[in-house]
């Protein structure tokens, strides 16, 4: 019975710690403005059915989709004995599943090996491309420090997960064979039923079950580790990727979004007598965002769900030239910046952000943003529907319009618009060829 409790103890833990990680990255998406959710339900489903689930984007690039497919179809897949798992923690049990499902819990679980030893290989390809091979989109300046060693820390936990499977299941197939007590029949797994008896055959009943508990706790303790391990890790994107693609924009990408207050502004110039009347008491204006809370809670949530694959930058134009901008670092910045407010709160036990004086400038320097050519290619990239370039637009507009900055270059421009309504500055009026 001692088994069941520390089970228990451990998982509680595992469950609380980790939802307590979890309510706090809800609690700081929701620090954004508010932002309206429209457009067709069904497509948003069909996004998420085909782009989070199905993985579509990912095939933009063949290789590493393969060799990412192997890893998701086996993470998923593996819930099926994780399953079984928990309910012989929680029980004492074992194998309860496999007693009742005959046959096919032995194809079930030499499909989820085969699956595994693909996720180990693609694992290994992985490692050597970050480690060895240095991909140029691994090796940016934004990757430095522990964005690379979160992603090596990750593949590394799925080989001590797959160590486990093997180890429990190999342990297992050759118990059953010697007939051992608590051991039920399961048939032969397809590659633990050789693993097994090649690593373990020549040993004793005792130091078998010793080897087959090691697999058992050490796969659970990897996922609760895991579970625990994904509020502050990029591959947080595994669950919030699905939300993301639901919620995420179904206008033409180049399709930027009117300012209401301008737009009404135009409109009062244009037909000053079907003007909207305004309020008595003046309400500050303000455009663009220069810190996280003057986002909306879209664009935090994409920050969140940054894979930091770096697709959006490796065919980000500016960056190929040589530019400062990438657009995978505005997702991480914004992130960072979005914890760090988040952890100002905790510390003062606040429920409202606390002026820190800093803004997402500190993180975002002026000539990342004014790089950016606005050709959406970052956000076509991304596989996961993220839109770094509205970003990088309300960080501009604050610039501009708040600010009164910007490009020098721009600003001749900024100013013939203001004064003569025109985008040059010619003395000729500009109707004039009304009188041609």
């Amino acid at each position: 019975m001692l088994q069941p409790i520390i089970f228990i103890a451990i998982t509680a833990a595992a469950f609380w710690i980790a939802g307590r990680n979890f309510l706090k990255i809800r609690r700081n998406i929701l620090l954004g403005k508010d932002e309206s959710i429209t457009g067709d339900s069904s497509l948003r489903r069909r996004n998420v059915l085909l782009i989070a689930f199905g993985q579509k984007k990912m095939f933009d690039r063949w290789i590493p989709a393969i060799f990412h497919f192997f890893i998701y179809a086996a993470f998923l897949l593996t819930q099926v004995e994780l399953i079984e798992i928990l309910i012989d923690g929680f029980t004492g049990s074992h194998r309860v599943i496999g007693s009742s499902l005959g046959g096919f819990y032995t194809f079930i679980i030499s499909f989820i090996e085969i699956l595994s030893v693909l996720a180990f290989v693609a694992t290994v390809i992985f490692l050597a491309r970050r480690n060895i091979l240095r991909l140029s989109r691994f090796q940016k300046p934004e990757m430095k420090g522990w964005p690379t060693k979160d992603a090596n820390l990750i593949l590394l936990g799925e080989i001590l997960l797959l160590t486990g499977i093997f180890s429990m299941n190999g342990a297992d197939q050759v118990l059953q064979s010697m007939g051992a007590e608590h051991y039920p029949q399961t048939g032969g797994f397809l590659v633990s039923s050789q693993l097994g008896p090649a690593l373990f055959g020549g040993m004793g009943e005792g130091a078998l079950r010793v080897v087959e508990r090691f697999g058992w706790w050490l796969h659970i303790l990897v996922v609760y580790g895991f579970l625990v391990y994904l509020s502050i890790s990029k591959h947080l994107h595994i669950i919030l990727a699905f939300p993301n693609t639901y919620f995420a924009k179904l206008t033409p990408k180049g399709e930027v979004a009117n300012m209401p207050e301008i737009q009404r502004e135009v409109a009062s110039m244009m037909n000053p007598e079907a003007a909207a009347p305004q309020p008595e008491a003046e309400v500050e204006l303000s455009f663009g965002a220069n810190d996280v809370t003057k986002l909306s809670w879209k664009n935090l949530l994409d920050a969140y769900t940054c894979t930091e694959c770096g697709r959006c930058t490796s065919v980000c134009p500016a960056n190929l030239t040589g530019k400062k901008l990438s657009p995978r670092k505005i997702m991480m910045d914004v992130r960072d910046r979005l914890e760090e407010v988040g952890r100002n709160m905790d510390a003062n036990k606040s429920d409202s952000p606390t002026d820190d004086g800093k803004t997402l400038f500190d993180y975002i320097s002026r000539e990342e943003i004014h790089a950016c050519t606005t050709c959406n290619a970052c956000v076509e990239a991304c596989p996961v529907l993220i839109n770094p370039l509205d970003i990088i637009l309300q960080l501009r507009r604050h610039e501009i319009l708040m600010e009164s900055a910007g490009p020098s270059d721009g600003l001749p421009l900024f100013n013939s618009l203001e004064n003569s309504q025109a985008a040059w500055a010619v003395s000729t009026e500009r109707d004039a060829w009304k009188n041609f």
